[in-house]
């Protein structure tokens, strides 16, 4: 066995291998004994150093021995992973284990840090200056590209107006020629008429003659005319025509015009789709059935179950109507104002806020039971979590023109939703607000005042913005009522167009609920089956519409 590596004999001289070794020699990295310094010295191919070993450990800033503190740690215990003092090896603890001295451990861990070092500089780090360079040129060929697709856009856009002028100009030149061949027949039936005025003219200025004459021979010599001239003028029946124009399908025409794609990326904020069996879309959304409210104006209305539905509208009264319209019951709210909003919890209670109270209150049979008295803000439109029977309630605070979103279980507040990570205000002020919590548990506000939907997740933090789709052509997006059905899609009624948006749970446009005849939708909610129920406003009518196959 290599005396080094005993236990026993570690720092023996390295020449003779007998004698202890007390001393060092910094040049050649070498133990020795007194008797052998003056051999070693012999070699005058190197100048040597010849230092104490506790000098040398000194030089290296070696640890004192945790076991025996008077002592310097000489060596390195490979099993233990330690450093230890000869006082350790004299123990008899690190009997039959591997020992070097601190120097050889550093030298051999300096050539390991030597490889690693290597390879970091010669492939890892290049690497990762290669995937840098690949970033930006990645950046730069992204920014050409969508130049690219600007241009391309524009061009395809002017190429589609240019077959569009071409076909106004070949159906005007229809028209001017229409136009020409109408001007000849007009012409020419004026021209009859106006030569058969100046004949009349001529005759009557005739008879007015004979009248007053006494020549008889004059009288004599006129000729009888009247059944040329009760001849009457030639009719003339104009055909007006009429532009038959097509009703222009917005999808269809977006599937023609072409489309913009591009290869998925995926990040860690990046939300899965739903792992539920998906459902297909209905290309057209099929009206169920309609029942009246008895409200001058209806406000909102909330799901109680398959069969039975909570309405609210601009009086004091809630109303439960059967889908069949058969009235079951009428609650008057506590102090008589008119409720903001209604919500079916969980337990299948009724809440309802009042914002000129500010409070929310709880109807549980014909009882009503105030659960939350709010100081300094005021209560608005609310919804009630499925993942927690919680309740989000939007509120606004007049003296600060602010707006939040508070989470309640029971009368506990637990969070509230207000600023985002640059401190400014996530949601506008005043204005109509509607909510819902989505199933991967985002919550969707519809901002009225910011003509968006606002989508947040769980923690408060924004997702993104809809602010509506291009293919909107009566107005601006006007959003009011929301809701989201089982699969994950948001559902929001677009006021002043009367129509629905579905929106995918990620952001981007799905399609219209437009020909149901809507008129005001103002609020929306969904049952187990995904039949939207849409509370028109105006109409005071409840209108249920299939849009799933």
């Amino acid at each position: 066995m290599d005396p080094r590596h005993s236990a026993q004999d570690v720092l023996r001289c390295y020449l003779c291998k007998t004698e202890l070794a007390p001393l060092y020699c910094n040049v050649c990295h070498t133990h020795l004994c007194k008797n052998c310094v003056a051999i070693h010295l012999s070699d005058q191919s190197t100048i040597h150093t010849v230092v104490p070993f506790e000098q040398f450990l000194s030089s290296l800033n070696s640890s004192k021995c945790q076991n025996h503190p008077q002592k310097h740690c000489e060596l390195h215990c490979k099993q233990c992973n330690i450093s230890i003092c000869s006082n350790c090896i004299s123990s008899g603890q690190h009997s039959g284990h591997k020992i070097l001295s601190v120097f050889e451990d550093s030298e051999a861990k300096k050539e390991v840090f030597k490889q690693d070092l290597q390879e970091i500089e010669n492939v890892i780090f290049p690497k990762y200056k290669e995937a840098a360079f690949n970033i930006q040129i990645q950046r730069a060929d992204w920014k050409k590209n969508s130049k690219k697709l600007t241009a391309d856009l524009k061009k395809h856009g002017k190429a589609l107006h240019k077959e569009i002028d071409i076909i106004i100009e070949n159906k005007q030149a229809e028209i001017d020629d229409m136009d020409k061949q109408q001007k000849a027949v007009f012409d020419k039936t004026e021209d009859v008429i106006s030569r058969k005025i100046n004949k009349l003219e001529g005759v009557i200025q005739d008879l007015k003659k004979l009248l007053v004459t006494t020549d008889v021979c004059l009288i004599s010599k006129y000729k009888y005319r009247m059944k040329k001239i009760r001849k009457m003028p030639p009719k003339l029946h104009i055909a007006l025509q009429t532009f038959q124009h097509v009703e222009i399908n917005r999808e269809q025409l977006l599937k023609q015009f072409g489309s913009v794609t591009s290869s998925s990326n995926t990040t860690e904020e990046d939300y899965p789709e739903p792992t539920f069996p998906s459902k297909q879309l209905l290309d057209v959304p099929l009206l169920i059935t309609e029942l009246s409210t008895r409200y001058e104006y209806l406000y909102g209305v909330s799901c109680l179950s398959d069969d039975e539905i909570w309405t609210h509208g601009n009086n004091n009264i809630l109303r439960l109507f059967t889908l069949k319209g058969d009235l079951l019951k009428s609650i008057q709210t506590k102090l008589g104002n008119v409720p903001t909003d209604i919500a079916v919890t969980g337990n299948k209670d009724l809440v309802y806020s009042d914002y000129d109270d500010g409070s929310i209150n709880l109807v549980s049979g014909t009882q009503i039971q105030t659960l939350i008295t709010l100081r300094g803000w005021k209560p608005g439109e609310m919804c009630s979590t499925s993942s927690s029977d919680d309740l989000l309630v939007i509120m606004e605070c007049e003296e600060k023109e602010e707006t939040k979103i508070v989470r309640f279980s029971a009368s506990t507040e637990k969070n509230s939703i207000q600023w985002d990570d640059s401190g400014k205000p996530i949601f506008s002020y005043g204005g109509f607000k509607y909510l819902s919590e989505n199933k991967n548990l985002d919550i969707c506000v519809a901002d009225n005042a910011a003509r968006a939907i606002v989508v947040v997740n769980a923690a408060g933090k924004l997702r993104f913005r809809y602010t509506g789709h291009p293919t909107t052509t009566h107005g601006p997006f006007c959003p009011r009522g929301i809701t989201t059905d089982s699969q994950a899609k948001i559902l929001t009624a677009d006021y002043d167009n009367n129509c629905i948006h579905i929106i995918h749970q990620n952001g981007h446009f799905l399609r219209y609920i437009d020909k149901c005849g809507l008129q005001r939708p103002r609020d929306l909610c969904v049952d187990s089956k995904d039949n939207v129920f849409v509370a028109e406003r105006n109409t005071s009518k409840v209108k249920i519409i299939q849009y799933y196959k």
